[in-house]
């Protein structure tokens, strides 16, 4: 039986985005609304915290050294040692109601990181209506340019790849569906979209993504408390019940990329409890019998 375990009680407002870098040995995630980036080795000692001046939606590290992130106002390099940003592009600029999310690199070394609303209402529950479908795919490339993959999203959320790069996965918390892509690594172009698999209920909702060395899709059930794995051909391989409610993201990491490290939030979201014992926190599942695969660097 798989052994869950609280490894860092950070009461993350938003925690996000888990990366297992295999270069330092260290797992990196974000409070995304407090503006922070936290790190700690694979058994959770050693917690650093780094701040950013606005909202993160996702980081990945680059070859180069330092971070580029995902911020509210497009992307950005980031320097651990200054605490300091430099804008490298901001393609919302011309779509202020919204902010850069998830992304991750692939691996050609091209970063891709979708939008989401800042008023983002995933269900309706708020507002009774559903939010505009403005939110883009954008493909940051190591020459810095940017190049806009898709469009229509209101939520985006769980980029990640197959194992043989042929297919990229991405999600709308709001649409509840994950889609499929073919994907060209060569060119970092996507075509044939299709859906892959859809959570049409409240408790179900998508969210972050990795994939296993073995090419299953885990996707962490924002709301739902459960983590799912998906066969390649979008069937439930198999369902893990969470101690918390409100998970967010999840990645393998660890020396053998065997734990699965995810990540979850403390704001109160339509009345979903966040007084659980770690809500909040940093969780490690150990004994799930599967290997992840190494997370690439940004080249730019």
């Amino acid at each position: 039986m798989p052994n869950i375990e609280l490894l860092v009680d950070a009461k993350n407002h938003l925690g996000e985005g888990p990366l297992w870098d295999t270069r330092e040995q260290r797992l990196f995630w974000i409070d995304s609304t407090a503006c922070v980036i936290w790190s700690c080795r694979a058994d959770g000692s050693d917690v650093k915290q780094y701040y950013v001046p606005t909202f993160i939606g996702s980081l990945a590290l680059r070859e180069q050294g330092g971070a580029v992130l995902a911020l509210a106002n497009g992307f950005h390099f980031y320097d651990f040692d200054t605490q300091e940003t430099v804008q490298v592009a901001n393609p919302l600029a011309d779509l202020p109601d919204y902010r850069l999310n998830d992304g991750k690199v692939d691996r050609a070394g091209r970063f891709i990181a979708g939008a989401m609303g800042h008023d983002f209402d995933p269900l309706n529950v708020t507002t009774g209506r559903k939010p505009p479908e403005n939110g883009k795919i954008y493909r940051l490339d190591p020459d810095l340019s940017v190049h806009e993959l898709d469009d229509g999203m209101i939520c985006s959320n769980a980029p990640c790849w197959s194992p043989d790069n042929k297919t990229f996965y991405f999600g709308d918390s709001s649409h509840e569906t994950l889609w499929a892509y073919d994907y060209d690594i060569e060119t970092g172009k996507v075509s044939n979209k299709r859906e892959f698999a859809s959570d049409k209920s409240f408790a179900r909702t998508v969210d972050g993504a990795t994939v296993d060395a073995e090419g299953y899709i885990w996707n962490a059930k924002v709301l739902g408390g459960r983590i799912v794995r998906y066969a390649p051909d979008g069937t439930i391989d198999r369902e893990i019940e969470l101690p918390v409610r409100n998970v967010t993201s999840l990645m393998f990491g660890g020396e053998n990329l065997d734990t699965l490290y995810f990540t979850s939030m403390a704001k109160a979201m339509y009345g979903v409890p966040t007084t659980q014992p770690g809500a909040g926190g940093l969780f490690a599942i150990h004994g799930l019998g599967v290997q992840g695969l190494p997370e690439p660097r940004f080249a730019g």
